[in-house]
């Protein structure tokens, strides 16, 4: 269904984005504003946009100011203002390009601290996001809303996924600004590097979190893209769960390390459990994670020993 189509892709060189353009670029034109040239924080860069490639048919927006809980308990006024002003440009340029259709990508960390698990999507605005990374929740809550006030004006045409965490070969590997299973696996590397036998970990190791590889994910967005028209979330996941004190082990596993993980319990494990329900997804898009978590863990590590040099 989206064969021909013309696709801008905000966030198209990013982790999620990459795939999701390799996916699509076979068979459509396909349009990557990159940051040094077009600032998505102004309304006039993001209108050239729409000038350099008249006629889009399609707006798949994955761009964001996004980092790890470390990155996010840090700068929550950063993220807010820049995902404000980005998500805010985007969308009412948009609808005055006149494009078919708008594809948000908003968060898991959308829902509500105290959301009742498995996290079902007509609970999103039942409570406030959990405080470590509420700035960046909320943004993504404000683009849904944006969203439905045009579509209810002026009939714009979108719809919202809510992908749970990413990973995969790509991810950030950064320290101030990676997710866990990166953090992780960089942690572990390095202490195996240097004889070190204990790796430290944020959290208490009891949090629960669910994962979702990358290239699923992506396959995710696109099946939404060709077959979803309703205005309301979607959750993308792989509807399975795991504690950070057995995703370690798992990696330490994979890795062969021999140390021991020690659970700082320093207040900076996030939301206690994520498990969405994953059952929209199937329903209305056909969409399964196909990737298990283990093959997908071995494939990131492989990918960070290859490219550590490369990763800082």
């Amino acid at each position: 269904m989206l064969v021909g189509k013309r696709i801008v892709i905000t966030g198209g060189a990013g982790f999620l984005g990459t795939h999701i353009t390799k996916i699509l670029a076979e068979s459509n034109d396909v349009f990557v504003p990159r940051s040094k040239d077009y600032d998505l924080k102004s309304s006039d860069a993001v209108k050239q946009i729409f000038t350099d490639f008249p006629n889009t048919d399609i707006v798949i927006h994955a761009a964001a100011d996004i980092g790890g809980i470390g990155y996010s308990s840090t700068h929550p006024a950063d993220q807010f203002y820049n995902n404000t002003l980005i998500n805010l440009n985007i969308v009412h340029q948009s609808f005055k390009a006149g494009i078919k259709k708008f594809v948000g990508v908003g968060s898991v960390c959308e829902y509500p601290a105290d959301a009742q698990v498995p996290f079902k999507e007509e609970s999103l605005w039942d409570g406030y996001p959990v405080i470590t990374n509420d700035a960046y929740g909320l943004t993504k809550r404000m683009l849904l809303a944006q969203c439905t006030a045009y579509n209810k004006q002026h009939n714009f045409q979108f719809i919202h996924l809510l992908p749970v965490n990413l990973y995969g070969p790509g991810d950030d590997f950064d320290t101030n600004n990676s997710h866990v299973i990166p953090a992780i696996i960089k942690k572990v590397v390095y202490a195996m590097d240097h004889g070190e036998e204990v790796v430290e970990i944020w959290g208490t190791g009891n949090e629960s979190r669910e994962f979702v590889y990358v290239e699923d994910a992506a396959e995710a967005v696109v099946f939404a893209s060709e077959k979803y028209e309703k205005p309301y979330p979607v959750n993308i996941g792989s509807g399975a769960e795991i504690i950070i004190r057995n995703l370690a082990n798992t990696i330490g596993s994979i890795l062969q390390f021999k140390g021991n993980f020690v659970f700082l319990n320093n207040g900076l494990g996030g939301q206690h459990r994520r498990l969405l329900d994953v059952s929209k997804a199937k329903e209305e898009f056909g969409f399964i994670a196909k990737t298990s978590l283990h093959d997908g863990l071995v494939k990131t590590i492989e990918y960070y020993i290859d490219n550590k040099h490369n990763l800082g």
